[in-house]
Order: C-alpha cells, then sequence, then structure tokens
C-alpha cells in the first residue's frame, strides 16, 4: 500500500477515528487505527468492541492496501509533522514508512485481517435527520445524569424516545434524573437507549459546521452520521426505570434564581468538603434568599444569594456535586426550583415551560 495525502487533512481524520480506539488492552489490533487505500481514497476506522468510528478523505493512492497503525503513534507523528503532503508506504512485512517533508518515520503496523470485524447495520428500521445544534444541546443537558457503573447497564445510556412529533431524551443514576424534550417531525413512534460514553463522542463531533445528524437504528446498533464521520454503537438492553414515576406531582415552594449566583454560592460553601470529608450541603430557603452551608472538620461556610420565593419556607440537604452538576446543565440564565418536603427530590426547570426538567435527590443525615 503507497498513497499521498494532505498531512492536516489526514491529522485530523486519525485524530477524531482514535477516539474509538482503546487505549487499555492486551490485543495490538485494538490499539491501532485501520487505514485502507483504494482508488482515490483512504477509509480510517476505529474500533474499541464497543464504538465504532469511522471516515474518508481523498488521496493519490499509487497501490491498495490495508493495513492497522498505532493510533497514538501515528497521531503523534502526524501532530508533530511539518504542513503538506505526507506519505505513507507499507511492505509485504508490515513495515511502515511515514514521510513528510524532511520528516522520516518507520512503524510496524499490524495486518488488517487480525483487525476485529466492525458492526455494519444490515436490518435499518428507523432513520431520522436531527438539527446539529439541537442534538447537542440534548445531550449536553441529559449526559450529567447518566449512571457509571449500575448493576442495570440501560442506565449507563440515554433513553431516546420519539413519539408524535417529540423528541425526549432521559438519563437517570439513582441520585439525579434528566429529561429533556424538544419538537421534531418524525413519522413513527419508537424508543432506544444508548450508551453514554458513545453519545459524549457524538457530542464532540458536532462542529458548529454541521447542520444536520443523521441517525440510522437497527435492532441491536445505532449509527450517527455527523458530517464526513459515522459512529456505530451497540443499542443497550434491559428495562429502563419508568421515570415519570419518580417525578413529584406537585410542590408547595417554588424559587426562581440567577443560575450562575446559585452555583459559585453552592461552590464557595462547598470549599471545606473533599474526597477525605464528605458532608451535605445545607439548602435554607427563607424569605427572598438562599443560603447554603456546611460544616466538615476542617470548620463551617455559609453563602447567600438572592431569589424569588413563593410558598413556605423549606431547609433540605444535598450532595453538592449532584446539585452543582444540575445546575450547569440548564445552560440559561434562571432556573425554577420546585421543593415539595426535605425527603422528595427537587425539580429544576427553565424560567418558562419545561424543555428540561432535572431532579435530585436529596441527602437525609441522622438527626435532622
Amino acid at each position: 500500500m503507497k498513497f499521498t495525502c494532505d498531512k492536516k487533512s489526514l491529522y485530523d481524520a486519525v485524530s477524531i477515528v482514535s477516539r474509538a480506539v482503546s487505549s487499555k488492552t492486551t490485543v495490538p489490533a485494538l490499539e491501532g487505527a485501520l487505514i485502507r487505500a483504494s482508488g482515490s481514497e483512504l477509509s480510517l476506522f476505529g474500533y474499541d468492541l464497543e464504538i465504532g468510528i469511522s471516515t474518508s478523505i481523498p488521496v493519490n493512492v499509487e497501490s491498495d492496501g490495508e493495513i492497522s497503525l498505532n493510533a497514538r503513534l501515528l497521531t503523534d507523528m502526524l501532530r508533530g509533522m511539518p504542513s503538506g503532503a505526507v506519505t505513507i508506504n507499507t511492505d509485504a512485512k508490515n513495515l511502515t514508512e511515514i514521510k513528510c517533508g524532511m520528516t522520516e518515520y518507520t512503524i510496524l503496523g499490524v495486518p488488517a485481517a487480525e483487525y476485529p470485524q466492525i458492526p455494519q447495520i444490515s436490518d435499518c428500521s428507523t432513520s431520522i435527520d436531527i438539527p446539529a445544534d439541537m442534538l447537542k444541546s440534548m445531550i449536553e443537558q441529559t449526559l450529567f445524569a447518566v449512571a457509571v457503573v449500575d448493576t442495570r447497564p440501560a442506565l449507563t445510556g440515554i433513553k431516546f424516545i420519539f413519539e408524535k412529533n417529540l423528541l425526549t431524551l432521559v438519563s437517570l443514576d439513582g441520585f439525579q434524573l434528566a429529561v429533556r424534550k424538544e419538537r421534531i417531525k418524525n413519522s413513527e413512534d419508537v424508543s432506544f437507549i444508548v450508551p453514554g460514553k458513545a453519545l459524549s463522542e457524538v457530542n464532540k463531533m458536532i462542529t458548529d459546521d454541521i447542520e444536520n445528524v443523521s441517525i440510522s437504528v437497527s435492532k441491536k446498533h445505532i449509527i450517527f452520521n455527523v458530517g464526513e464521520y459515522s459512529l456505530i454503537t451497540r443499542l443497550l438492553e434491559g428495562e429502563f426505570i419508568d421515570y415519570k414515576k419518580a417525578i413529584p406531582a406537585d410542590s408547595d415552594t417554588e424559587v426562581k434564581v440567577n443560575t450562575r449566583a446559585l452555583i459559585d454560592c453552592i461552590e464557595r460553601a462547598s470549599l471545606i468538603i473533599n474526597d477525605r470529608l464528605r458532608s451535605s450541603i445545607k439548602i435554607a430557603v427563607d424569605d427572598n434568599s438562599i443560603t447554603a452551608s456546611c460544616s466538615t472538620a476542617l470548620g463551617r461556610s455559609s453563602d447567600k444569594t438572592d431569589c424569588k420565593k413563593t410558598g413556605p419556607d423549606i431547609t433540605i440537604r444535598f450532595n453538592n456535586k449532584y446539585l452543582i452538576d444540575a445546575l450547569k446543565s440548564a445552560n440559561c440564565d434562571e432556573v425554577r426550583i420546585l421543593f415539595k418536603n426535605p425527603l422528595a427530590p427537587i425539580k429544576i426547570l427553565p424560567p418558562e415551560g419545561d424543555s428540561f426538567l432535572f431532579l435530585v435527590l436529596p441527602v437525609m443525615i441522622k438527626g435532622d
């Protein structure tokens, strides 16, 4: 195999497909990016047995062929090379020369035959186009509530629900819940669960110049086509919790507060909390202010910010990280927070409507 192409185009492509390459593995083939030269095109693949990312770029091919090259090493080499044309030449023993200007490397590749088979969708049942900026916003506002490790694999993903021209994304990890809704044109009702890890990569792939993301869904897999790149992953199986039952039907106290001001207030009060000295944050809503306070072996802290309150005063405790994550994901200047009682989760909503809804469970301390 031998081909020549623009160094920047190759570096950009390798950098993105490498996101799907395993960084910790004992299988050499899984450390590589598969490159395949044919005709006037170079196809690149990264696959860690969970997520696969692929793309193609135009190249000048002198001889067809394919090989797997260490993705991290190839990325580092291309990053340091000068601008211009880069030539890659692989011989029958898998020795690969990489040249650009006065820079030259020779590395040993892995035969393409040893590269794992990337899944192919042959039974696509659903194809949907979603505005890229909308999908990016929806992913960003639900990723924070995805379970990192859970005995129920379904909770390590985000549930997509298409129904009645409405798209809803839902995530929950047992301590917090995120629901994000948008109106969208779709002709069928369907739902599926996409791994949070895959959606994190999709989110990174969506840039300002991408207008739409095309989604193709089969019984077991889903493909996201983002610009010149495609990401494929296996759908998660298992029952997703009936999240609607977890949402309190009503509330007694409602506050409207500046989002940034409340985040800063909680973060200042949380300075005496660390991994060794864990504690909850006490949130006291009275008059037209919110007070965040905390006590650990290091000492005590307290901070206050203004709000607009309706309903009775209330005091409730939270894990500071969960509360801050939800507030940061709101992505709006002001939020509404609805309280029922010290034992019930709070609802965080936009100033108007319910395009997003975040639920954060309180922390109970003995003696409260």
